[in-house]
């Protein structure tokens, strides 16, 4: 693909914004130079933005200018009595009126799915959309599907997730063939219930060119890195990120306390100094920013509100990739 990526980007969105987003909209520039790759079409408060960015070396991008903001905390419905006027619902809005290939929020992420929801159709043959994240693993990287999107999920929505999950990884990692599974209680064909041994089932007699099916696999084999993609139901998808990041930051604190409570804590602190800088930086969730809701007719990638500038940069990235790598005509090419 080379024409230019169209990346639609609410500056409101989030906690620190519009300063947030916009650091990170600069420093995703000096990391990709190329300057005819992408262009940035920025949404939210025009005065507000354009005091925050005289001194930021910001190119390539328009401002469309809107003063209502979703707040973070504001329920859906609410959100979306007063949300067609909202930078959030112009930012996703423009996927249809200004073809833009991607959009990208920090802000509230149930108002976000019912928004895009809304605005944005359904891929034919699709029954629902699913909210993919990125994990890292011993080997690399995981796609996880759903993340919450959908509480109760039929057979065929899991097909319709593992094929997805599929070509998402596919557009990250062209090169990779990945291996998909379904999240269980058990490794055996007769553990589950009905919906996911069915599953199973369907999975198991297909024949695909674009990805392995690798059967079921346990929460505690997720990180082992022998998966590329694992996909759940939204409840059982999010209890799992919600263990896995209470899990991470018990480990960071409980490290950083033994390595700081006493003198030999921290003389093994100074000596392992590079080690444990590399363990902090591979647990960084920030190095991972950027949910993406897949099934709809355009992708919308969803930053998470708390994340910094560093973070938010990266889920830039990843608007960036999954439309360098074709990520519609991928799930198109592949779903039934």
């Amino acid at each position: 693909m080379d024409k230019k990526v169209k990346i639609a980007i609410d500056l409101m969105g989030g906690e620190n914004s519009p300063d947030k987003n916009i650091d990170g909209i600069e420093l995703f520039i000096k990391r990709n130079k190329n300057l005819n790759d992408y262009f940035f079409y920025l949404f939210g408060n025009e005065d507000l933005i354009n005091e925050k960015i005289k001194k930021k070396a910001l190119k390539n991008f328009k401002i469309f200018d809107t003063k209502i903001i979703v707040s973070d905390d504001l329920p859906a419905l609410s959100a979306l009595k007063k949300g067609k006027d909202s930078s959030m619902w112009k930012t996703i809005e423009s996927q249809n009126s200004l073809s833009v290939d991607v959009s990208l929020s920090a802000g509230n992420t149930g108002v976000m799915l019912v928004m895009s929801k809304m605005i944005l159709k359904t891929l034919e043959d699709v029954d629902k959309p699913a909210l993919a994240g990125l994990w890292p693993n011993k080997k690399g990287m995981n796609v996880v599907l759903d993340l919450g999107a959908n509480i109760e999920c039929s057979s065929k929505n899991l097909v319709d997730f593992s094929i997805m999950g599929a070509s998402l990884y596919k557009s990250l990692y062209p090169q990779e063939n990945p291996n998909v599974a379904l999240l269980n209680i058990g490794s055996e064909e007769l553990k589950g219930n009905e919906t996911i041994k069915e599953t199973f089932q369907i999975m198991n007699n297909k024949k695909s060119d674009s990805y392995n099916f690798a059967g079921y696999i346990e929460g505690n084999e997720i990180m082992n890195g022998d998966v590329n993609v694992i996909v759940s139901d939204g409840f059982t998808g999010n209890v799992a990120l919600k263990t896995a990041e209470g899990t991470a930051n018990f480990i960071t604190s409980e490290l950083k306390l033994a390595l700081s409570g006493s003198i030999i804590g921290k003389f093994s602190s100074l000596l392992n100094i590079s080690n444990l800088r590399k363990f902090k930086k591979r647990l960084d969730p920030r190095l991972y920013n950027g949910a993406i809701f897949i099934g709809l007719d355009a992708p919308v990638v969803k930053s998470h509100g708390g994340t910094d500038y560093f973070g938010f940069s990266n889920s830039i990235s990843v608007c960036n990739k999954i439309v360098k790598g074709n990520l519609i005509k991928k799930i198109n090419e592949n779903i039934e």
